[in-house]
C-alpha cells in the first residue's frame, strides 16, 4: 500500500496509537536473497562491501529483509554470476561488470577501460552524469538493475618475477589480467589469462603466468603475492579508478516495496564510499610492509604506456564501428572523460603535486 494513501485512510492519531508506523516499512513482509559475490571472504575490502550491503538492509528493515552473501564459488563460479542473476538463481551478485566482457564488451565500461576515469570521475559519471541510466539501459538485456557497489581507486600494474624496463619486455609475457585490458595487452604481445583472484597465487608459485594484477597494496599483501613475485610495477594504467557494481535481477527488484527499494539504493551508496575508504585508508601501511619485506617498486616505462595509450585508443575506434551498444556508452563516457580531465589538470592535480613534493 502506497504510504501517503495508507495514512490517509487510517488517519496519523491512529497510525501512532496502534504503533503501526514501522508496519508501514515492513509492509511487505519478510524478505530472504542470496547474493553471490565474486570474491573470496578474505578480502575485507572487496567482500565486505557486500558485507555491509546485508548488514544495512537488515537493520534498516528491522530484520524484515534478510540477504546471506556467499563468496565466490561457494553457489556459483566467480564469473558465473551474471548468469545466475539474469535467470533467478540467486537475487543478486556483486562484482566487477568487466568480468563479463565475453558476453558484450560493453560490460567494461561499468568498470574501468585502459586510460579512462579515476574513482571521482567514475563516481561523477554514475551519479551526476549520464552513466548510470546508460549501464542501465544495457544491463536490462540481463535483467539485471545496477547500483554501484564500490571502487578501488587506482590500482598498481601487478607483480613480476622481472621488471619491465621497456616496451619490448611485455612480447610474450604471461600476465593475468581481465577485461579491455586483456585487448589491449595482446595489442603489445602479451599472453593473457584471465583467472579469478583465488587462483592467481598458486598461478604465479607453479610458474604458470610471469605476471599477475589484482588490486593494491593492502589486497595483495593478504593475498602474498610478493611471496612468489618480487618486483611491484605502477600504475595499472588500465584501472585508474575500477567500480563494483551491485546487480540485482530485474523481477526480484521490481517485486520490493518503494520502501524497500530506498533501503537497497542507500545501502549500496554507503557501501559504494566504504571500499574507497577502506582501500584509502589501509593502502600506504600495506605498501610500507611490502618495501620493508623486499619488494622492489618499478614504474611502468613511458614508451610502454605510450604504446598502451594508442592501441587503446585504436581498439576503442574499432569497437564504434561494429559495436552499437559500446558506441551508445563510450561516446557519453568519453565526452565526460575529455571534461573532467581539462578541470583536474589544475585544482586537483596543481594541489597533489604540489602535496606529494612535499616531506611532511
Amino acid at each position: 500500500m502506497e504510504r501517503r494513501s495508507f495514512v490517509r485512510g487510517a488517519g496519523l492519531a491512529g497510525v501512532l496509537a496502534a504503533g503501526s508506523a514501522p508496519a508501514i516499512v515492513h509492509a511487505q513482509g519478510t524478505i530472504r536473497w542470496r547474493l553471490a559475490s565474486s570474491f573470496p571472504k578474505s578480502l575485507d575490502t572487496i567482500f565486505g562491501a557486500a558485507e555491509l550491503f546485508a548488514k544495512r538492509i537488515g537493520e534498516m528493515s528491522g530484520g524484515k529483509f534478510q540477504i546471506s552473501v556467499h563468496a565466490g564459488g561457494e553457489l556459483m563460479p566467480p564469473f558465473g554470476v551474471v548468469d545466475g542473476v539474469q535467470n533467478g538463481t540467486v537475487e543478486m551478485a556483486h562484482t566487477a561488470p568487466y568480468y563479463f566482457v565475453g558476453k558484450d564488451i560493453t560490460f567494461a565500461l561499468g568498470t574501468a577501460i585502459p586510460f579512462g576515469l579515476n574513482s571521482r570521475q567514475m563516481t561523477a559519471w554514475m551519479y551526476e552524469g549520464n552513466g548510470l541510466t546508460l549501464m542501465r539501459e544495457f544491463y536490462a538485456n540481463y535483467n539485471i538493475v545496477s547500483f554501484p557497489g564500490g571502487n578501488t581507486g587506482a590500482q598498481m600494474g601487478g607483480w613480476f618475477r622481472k621488471p619491465i624496463t621497456k616496451l619490448a619486455d611485455m612480447k610474450g609475457l604471461r600476465f593475468r589480467t581481465v577485461g579491455v585490458t586483456g585487448q589491449v595487452m595482446e595489442r603489445l604481445g602479451v599472453v593473457v589469462q584471465a583467472l579469478p583472484g583465488a587462483e592467481i597465487y598458486q598461478a604465479l608459485e607453479k610458474g604458470t603466468i610471469d605476471a599477475a594484477e589484482w588490486v593494491g597494496p593492502y589486497d595483495d599483501l593478504k593475498l602474498g603475492f610478493n611471496k612468489v613475485a618480487p618486483h611491484y610495477a605502477y600504475p595499472a594504467w588500465w584501472e585508474g579508478g575500477p567500480q563494483l557494481d551491485f546487480f540485482i535481477n530485474t523481477k526480484a527488484f521490481g517485486g520490493l516495496s518503494a520502501e524497500y527499494k530506498a533501503m537497497v539504493q542507500a545501502a549500496a551508496s554507503e557501501a559504494h564510499v566504504d571500499m574507497q575508504a577502506r582501500y584509502d585508508a589501509r593502502n600506504p601501511n600495506a605498501l610500507r610492509q611490502l618495501v620493508a619485506g623486499g619488494t622492489k617498486l618499478f614504474r611502468f616505462p613511458k614508451d610502454a604506456m605510450d604504446e598502451a595509450f594508442k592501441q587503446a585508443m585504436g581498439l576503442y575506434a574499432e569497437l564504434s564501428n561494429k559495436n552499437p551498444a559500446w558506441k551508445k556508452v563510450y561516446t557519453d563516457f568519453s565526452k565526460f572523460r575529455s571534461e573532467q580531465n581539462l578541470w583536474y589538470r589544475f585544482a586537483e592535480a596543481g594541489f597533489d603535486s604540489y602535496m606529494q613534493s612535499q616531506k611532511i
